[in-house]
């Protein structure tokens, strides 16, 4: 299979300015902890250019951290929620609810994953629901979730760092595990926090370390120098495009901001087969999984409901980054306008204020 050009992935829509269904709203809910210099990057990479696609499909991108939204319940069946202090609706807004992680985020998980869970029995649709962000979030979760893959996970073992991990008790469900193994967080993203560990006492000191910060972590077999990372993008259910990234040299992950190159590349027949697992078990518009290659097979390694639709560097225009997020939004109108036909009384679920005695 080759890469899709831009309006031709596979399972896409053809974009147009007018809207598919009547969404007009993506508000996307992310802890607002990045400093000035991560912020500035994520702006220039990812936050403008999803406000212009989505401008160009007649709707609007904004992201908001989870204190940003206000619920009110004080009518029976009739809850009304402002994001800022603006009224929005189930019939033309959904929420994009993908929970993260990462260490300066950890004081939000709670407040992330409630409101999650808050605007679900609100009557809102959400692209990945509250059970569904806590299946990706977590690596152990996704791969018993998803154990049936036709390509098969990577043997894991997932341990905790609290205040006894000085008593290796963890230790037990070691036996089975071969060395050198990766050590990495069960919940962070981009490549942070993981090592490579060659014993069980390299273990032991990285769980103590790990004990700092309360950080559960996952232990899997290194699968060697140079294994190659494929994320599939997968988009109604289908492979829509597929992001190679390649260790530097001496590194035991891929991610770039570990050193890794990325570029897009063509979808392996044996990823884009086993898709139609994943599409099943995950009956969501977007999704991403990340395939691991040892040189000779395939290890499906996590899933990513909101995973980094990567620029294309060597394209001024990054008109396959644009393909691939136009794709994705279209998909979630597309889901949303079927959500709404599938959903008696949506249009019920919320209120405007004054129009009913409270």
């Amino acid at each position: 299979m080759t890469i899709p050009t831009p309006g031709e992935g596979a399972g896409s829509t053809t974009a147009t300015t007018a809207a598919g269904g009547p969404l007009r709203r993506m508000c996307w809910i992310f802890p607002d902890r990045e400093s000035t210099r991560t912020g500035a990057m994520w702006q220039h990479y990812f936050w403008d250019l999803y406000a212009e696609v989505a401008q160009e499909l007649g709707m609007s991108w904004t992201r908001h951290s989870p204190d940003a939204v206000t619920v009110d319940g004080t009518v029976r069946g009739k809850p009304l929620v402002y994001v800022d202090d603006e009224l929005v609706d189930p019939q033309d807004t959904l929420f994009i609810t993908a929970l993260y992680s990462l260490p300066y985020q950890s004081m939000d998980i709670f407040n992330q994953y409630a409101l999650y869970a808050v605007l679900e029995q609100a009557g809102f649709y959400l692209p990945f629901p509250p059970l569904m962000s806590l299946i990706g979030n977590d690596k152990l979760a996704t791969i018993l979730h998803l154990d049936g893959s036709p390509v098969p996970p990577i043997p894991s073992i997932r341990i905790g760092s609290g205040r006894d991990v000085g008593k290796h008790l963890y230790e037990v469900a070691l036996a089975n595990m071969t060395y050198p193994a990766i050590v990495k967080p069960a919940g962070w993203c981009g490549g942070g926090g993981i090592n490579l560990a060659r014993s069980s006492e390299d273990i032991r000191g990285l769980a103590s370390l790990a004990q700092g910060g309360d950080t559960t972590l996952v232990i899997q077999p290194y699968l060697g120098d140079g294994t190659v990372d494929y994320r599939v993008y997968v988009i109604d259910g289908k492979p829509y495009a597929v992001l190679k990234r390649t260790p530097e040299a001496g590194s035991p992950v891929a991610n770039a901001s570990r050193g890794g190159t990325m570029e897009f590349a063509e979808i392996p027949d044996e990823l884009a087969a086993a898709t139609a697992y994943f599409a099943e078990k995950m009956p969501i518009p977007f999704f991403c999984i990340d395939f691991l290659f040892d040189g000779e097979r395939y290890w499906f390694s996590e899933l990513e409901p909101d995973g980094v639709i990567a620029p294309d560097f060597d394209d001024p225009n990054r008109s396959l980054q644009r393909d691939i997020t136009r794709a994705r939004f279209t998909a979630y109108r597309d889901a949303h306008a079927q959500w709404l036909a599938n959903t008696p009384g949506t249009a019920a679920l919320t209120l405007t204020p004054g129009t009913e005695t409270r």
